[in-house]
């Protein structure tokens, strides 16, 4: 729950916490050897998964090669997941790089990954500035954690 509460280790980072707690405490989808998979607190859509990389870094262009292999590889695995348990049309992927990029958490690199469907867009979002999800995200991370070993 450390994770939802968003309490960080590193100067109130919540993403620097995570590796050292258990999965479900940290929402944690996969681990790889430098970057872990979580569902966004604050998703734009149902399933939206980050891919972090374990080392507080702000840029890209900071990450070791393996590091960025790692997030690349990753992604393609947060993709095939999503699919097969959500069906999903389309995905958006990637990076807000800096506060005036969009970033929320721009101290530590995060790669998004959003999955899309026809007409996923309705007026809560638009009018009431309100977002429905349709499943609690500790449903989500255990339902995607027993996805991603089948893909």
């Amino acid at each position: 729950m450390a994770y939802i509460q968003g309490e960080g280790a590193d100067g109130g980072c919540p993403f620097c916490s995570i590796p050292s707690l258990p999965d479900g405490d940290g929402l944690v989808v996969a681990r790889g050897e430098s970057v872990f998979c979580v569902p966004n607190l604050y998703p734009y859509n149902s399933g939206h998964l980050m891919l972090v990389p374990s080392r507080h870094v702000a840029g890209y262009d900071e990450l070791t090669t393996q590091e960025a292999t790692e997030v690349a590889d990753m992604t393609q695995h947060a993709i095939r997941a999503l699919r097969l348990v959500s069906g999903a049309h389309g995905f958006n992927v990637g990076m807000n790089l800096g506060t005036v990029a969009g970033a929320g958490i721009a101290a530590h690199l995060h790669q998004h990954v959003v999955p899309r469907w026809g007409g996923d867009t309705n007026f809560m979002p638009v009018v009431g500035q309100t977002r429905v999800l349709p499943q609690l995200l500790p449903d989500t991370r255990t339902l995607l954690e027993q996805a991603w070993s089948q893909v």
